[in-house]
């Protein structure tokens, strides 16, 4: 026998051909390079992943994640600023830091004033990688003066006030 006497030649064999045991013959003939550990069938990092896993990686590795969280703001801006806020705001912009909000009223914009530190902690806590730094709410769009298919350059009719 070329196995110890204390193992049977039948158990010796079944480890063998089971792969716990290798025979000393295979040891000779096989030798694993350390690139081979790597790619091998039950090694570190071979398990399967899930398709959000992958994304998330994808994501990291491309450099989108700043500008999903941005998108993210938009589309979760209801749960942030909660239901009725955001019935009469939106978010317009996000320019160096400062998240835009435009209100249906300037009493809104006011109001919110008054609530910036909260909604922006909860912005940070929510999407730190949107790099929110500021918020500024802005009232309703106004009409002009200078828009319009007669209008005159310059002050106008105001010219002749007092």
């Amino acid at each position: 026998m070329s196995e110890p006497d204390s193992i049977p030649e039948t158990v010796a064999t079944y480890l063998r051909l089971r792969g716990l045991q290798p025979s000393a013959r295979a040891k000779r003939r096989r030798r694993r390079s350390p690139d081979d550990e790597e790619h091998g069938p039950f090694t570190p990092g071979r398990d399967p992943h899930g398709v959000g896993d992958v994304l998330a990686t994808l994501t990291r590795e491309a450099g989108w994640e700043p500008q999903l969280a941005r998108e993210d703001i938009v589309l979760q801006w209801a749960d942030v600023a909660g239901d009725d806020t955001a019935k009469h705001t939106r978010p317009v912009g996000l320019n160096d830091g400062t998240l835009v909000v435009q209100c249906d009223s300037t009493a809104w914009a006011k109001q919110l004033q008054l609530m910036r530190s909260q909604i922006l902690t909860e912005l940070t806590r929510r999407f730190p990688d949107a790099g929110v730094q500021a918020i500024r709410f802005i009232g309703p769009d106004v009409p002009s003066w200078k828009w319009g298919p007669r209008t005159v350059s310059g002050r106008g009719p105001r010219d002749t006030y007092g």
